[in-house]
């Protein structure tokens, strides 16, 4: 008897083939077998908005191997996914291989583990069709928007353009960022400080206490209250005058709770700020991590775990590290979304005793991921960290200071998963007790303009908007990265978003014509309108045509309406050399990959080069051939502006796209790939 199991991934294919007999086969799809067409809108809309589906090219061979597999199977077990867009894909295989629905069974499974498989083949389910239209509503929403919109921007501002409907919003929140920050007009404000000292203590080392001004007149000082260098001045001559007394000393026991484990947007968010990955290569490495079987499904916005994993983590917790590391109940988390419809777990490692120094990967950034994985999953089943914390009041005149002080009592949850906090102890001191003074400091400050947006902040921003779902972050941030909308302010993963001057004229246009695309209201109620289609409360065609019929109609007002919108380019900026093709000047302008050097003559003279600045150290040896230095570059070409490489080259050729890290002894089997 065959049976054929289709999921969407060679990798995926390959690890679940090692969990069932011979009677199974695994194939994989290589992800969508039917798409819209490219080259037309592929919308029937006088038809109720029935898509135009075709198999593309590069998919025929695989669609047509599969189908003579199918036709020699006894039945067959679709397994792709468990999100929406797995469910469109095992859909479209039931199309394209004409597979008869008695015959085919949905298998779907959140971690790729002999248990989970097992336990999906033996309780197949049928197609969710709600999912699979959710999955078409968005598709088709966004193909409306794009292939409307885009011929727009093209007539109006410039060829090549392009709009679409959550990118669009993305852009606005940049662009709007930046204009607060060119807007932002600083202010000026106080603070004061007292150092503090006890008198008449045996010890030969005086005790200070570091204290700051937070009443006036027993009113809680406002943090512009002392708004410049004469108001500091003043209460600083009263200040010196007075006598200095504790009036209230307060001891207290605080409790610091883990963080949930990961969701997509939280993992995306962490390694950006921990590793500087972007959310594009933090998705790639956790897909690889979950399709060899490591991690569970990666795209969910749930933060639920299963009883299993507990309890799996707690054993574990009790065996290494000791029953006081070990949470008495399991800690369950609340997920934010409204409707975790991705999956049904947050992201955890599927085994908890593969540690992360035990577990053998040989890609350093895949390993460097599942340990934050690890790390956070088993920390979240932790006791919390406790701080013994002392506040401590002192009266001077109408003045009051406080000091404050914390001491890590037990480290809890701290132990798997550190963070930064400071530790500050403060001396020993009586109520009533007076104390001399030792020095004023009043420092002078300066509100600071919102910081732009980084990969980080911009996810954490559109998912407490509501605004695009776990498979949408990554390729939002990647497509306006990509059409030239915005750059970040530093070259390589890290560095904040800036928009550029087409993306400041696309946003203008999009804002100022066509609203409804760019609200935030609007957008996430649109995702709260697809969730009702997934829920089967709402029929896709009716959400479409809600959109469709007003947005078509101001289009065409706008063709009349709107002139030709200019773009206003950076003059480019001089430099004292000469082009050595034609002898003018050359200049430095920017462009997708940052600023290169270009002659003035262009375009009748096109000679461009590098901009070459001293290369930067990392601190590490050459692990080919141990005599040069690693250093940071930068290329225009490829597929990253930054690399590593050895500083003897073109005697040595090693060169990497993945940052290099100095490997401690005892992992010194995890080699980089």
């Amino acid at each position: 008897m065959t049976k054929l199991v289709i999921v969407e991934s060679p990798t995926k294919a390959k690890t679940i083939s090692k969990f069932l007999g011979e009677d199974f086969q695994v194939e994989s799809s290589f992800g969508h077998v039917r798409d819209l067409p490219k080259s037309v809108l592929g919308i029937d809309v006088e038809n109720n908005f029935q898509p135009k589906y075709l198999v593309p090219a590069k998919a025929k061979k695989t669609v047509s191997y599969l189908k003579s597999l199918a036709s020699k199977s006894d039945f067959v077990m679709l397994a792709t996914d468990e999100d929406r867009e797995g469910e469109a894909i095992a859909w479209h295989l039931l199309e394209s291989l004409h597979l008869k629905k008695e015959d085919t069974k949905r298998v779907v499974f959140h971690e790729i583990t002999k248990s989970a498989i097992d336990y999906a083949i033996k309780n197949p389910r049928t197609l969710d069709m709600n999912m699979v239209d959710a999955q078409q509503a968005r598709r088709v929403l966004d193909r409306i928007v794009g292939y409307k919109l885009s011929p727009f921007l093209w007539k109006k501002v410039a060829r090549g353009l392009s709009a679409g409907r959550v990118q669009s919003v993305a852009l606005r929140l940049i662009v709007e960022r930046e204009n607060e920050i060119r807007n932002f007009k600083s202010e000026e404000y106080w603070s004061v400080a007292a150092l503090l000292q006890i008198p008449n203590t045996k010890s030969q080392i005086p005790k200070i206490i570091e204290s700051f001004l937070v009443k006036i007149d027993d009113k809680p000082l406002d943090k512009f209250e002392i708004k410049n260098k004469e108001q500091a001045d003043k209460i600083i001559s009263e200040l010196e005058k007075s006598k200095y007394k504790v009036v209230s000393i307060t001891k207290k026991e605080i409790k610091r709770n883990p963080l949930p484990p990961f969701t997509t947007s939280t993992l995306q968010q962490e390694a950006s700020k921990k590793l500087g990955f972007s959310a594009k290569r933090t998705m790639l490495l956790a897909q690889r991590l979950y399709e060899n079987g490591h991690i569970t499904y990666m795209r969910t916005d749930s933060v639920n775990l299963s009883k299993e994993s507990t309890s799996a983590v707690k054993n574990w917790l009790n065996k290494e590290l000791g029953e006081k590391y070990a949470s008495q109940a399991p800690r369950f988390f609340e997920t934010k979304s409204k409707m975790a419809q991705e999956a049904h777990e947050a992201i955890r490692p599927t085994d908890v005793t593969q540690t992360p120094e035990t577990i053998k990967l040989e890609d350093l950034s895949a390993q460097r991921i599942y340990k934050i994985i690890w790390q956070r999953f088993v920390a979240s089943q932790m006791p919390q960290a406790i701080f013994d914390s002392t506040t401590i009041e002192i009266k001077a005149n109408r003045y009051i200071f406080r000091a404050s002080g914390n001491i890590l009592k037990f480290d809890g949850y701290l132990k798997i998963w550190p963070q930064k906090f400071a530790e500050k102890e403060l001396p020993e001191i009586k109520n009533n007790e007076e104390l001399e003074l030792k020095e004023l400091k009043p420092e002078q400050h300066f509100t600071e303009p919102p910081p732009r947006y980084s990969e980080a902040t911009l996810i954490k921003t559109l998912e407490d908007c509501g605004i695009g779902r776990p498979s949408t972050y990554a390729p939002t941030i990647s497509v306006i990265q990509d059409r030239e909308y915005v750059q970040k302010d530093q070259p390589g993963g890290g560095g904040r978003f800036l928009p550029t001057p087409i993306g400041e004229v696309v946003n203008k246009v999009l804002t100022e014509n066509f609203p409804e695309v760019v609200d935030i209201n609007f957008t996430a109620n649109m995702e709260n309108s697809l969730d009702a289609v997934a829920e089967g409360k709402e029929k896709w065609q009716d959400l479409i045509g809600s959109f469709y019929t007003p947005f078509i109609k101001n289009l065409e007002n706008k063709y009349q309406e709107v002139g030709y919108q200019k773009i206003d380019k950076p003059e480019p900026e001089k430099t004292n050399e000469v082009c050595e093709k034609c002898g003018k000047p050359m200049v430095i302008r920017t462009g997708r990959f940052g600023k290169f050097m270009a002659c003035s003559g262009f375009p009748e003279c096109k000679n461009t080069k590098r901009i070459i600045s001293d290369p930067k150290l990392i601190g590490m040896k050459c692990p080919k051939c141990n005599e040069g230095d690693i250093v940071e570059r930068f290329t225009r070409k490829g597929r990253s502006r930054i690399f590593w490489g050895c500083s003897l080259y073109p005697k040595c050729d090693y060169a990497t796209w993945t940052k290099p890290v100095i490997i401690p002894p005892e992992h010194s089997e995890v080699k980089e790939k």
